[in-house]
């Protein structure tokens, strides 16, 4: 099964930055308003070919609400079209930067999670996003949606050994911030303003044994109402953020 990516803005920032990546782009007969003819544009200049489709044929080629637009990938998709790091990029990068931010995602399996995340990241500035290979959401065309861009713009690192990967962060100097409801340092306590690599686990399970076990410091977010716990991907911007104003804070002392 070709893999495809849709809805406006994802298949718009492909188009901008990989679109090489697009074998063809299908679009709903009878949409003709200004963002498509703005896509249209695009697709012209990359020279990617355009086919019209029926809206419910488009609702075969892919599972989520395609907003009359999916793009199908090509052979180049695999090499070009998200940014992908490898463990010895991602410690390159972190190695000596004192504003290394790493995200580290521990058994989350929900590709609108992965891509809520991945968008939360390109925002904060994060260095890169850590996941493992196995038991973990890979990219795929609803991350691409969900992640509106991010997935070109955020390099990720997919390792075979997540406790070992944490183990050289913490060689190279970055501190391992894990979250965990019962943990005594609320986020707002916590000292984030060095290079740091936030640890978020699924949800339900939480981190594993042994990620758990690497962690420097455990952090919560306090909670106020009757809820107990925050979905992964609103988790993990509520902290991402802190950590930015905690940073910007540090800027100006």
């Amino acid at each position: 099964m070709a893999e495809r990516a849709f809805g406006l803005h994802a298949v718009e920032e492909l188009l901008r930055r990989q679109s090489a990546s697009v074998s063809c782009l299908y679009l709903a007969k009878g949409r003709d308003d200004k963002r498509m003819q703005a896509l249209l544009k695009i697709a012209d200049s990359a020279g990617v070919p355009v086919r019209r489709m029926a809206r419910n044929k488009l609702d075969d080629l892919v599972p989520g609400r395609h907003q009359g637009v999916v793009a199908e990938l090509g052979a180049e998709a695999e090499t070009g079209s998200d940014l992908r790091w490898d463990e010895k990029q991602l410690l390159q990068a972190v190695d000596g930067n004192p504003t290394a931010l790493v995200l580290v995602l521990d058994g989350v399996t929900d590709p609108h999670n992965l891509g809520a995340c991945l968008r939360s990241a390109d925002a904060a500035g994060v260095t890169a996003v850590v996941t493992p290979k196995d038991n973990a959401a890979d990219i795929t065309g609803v991350v691409r949606k969900v992640a509106c861009g991010a997935t070109e713009s955020v390099p990720l690192v997919r390792v075979t050994n997540l406790a070992r990967m944490l183990d050289q962060l913490k060689d190279a100097g970055v501190w391992i911030y894990g979250t965990a409801g019962e943990a005594d340092t609320d986020l707002y306590s916590a000292d984030l303003s060095g290079p740091v690599a936030l640890v978020m686990g699924a949800e339900g399970p939480g981190m594993r044994r042994l990620t758990r076990e690497r962690c420097d410091v455990l952090v919560r977010l306090p909670m106020a109402g009757a809820v107990s716990s925050l979905n992964v991907s609103v988790a993990t911007g509520v902290c991402l953020f802190e950590i930015q104003r905690q940073r910007r804070v540090a800027e100006t002392r």
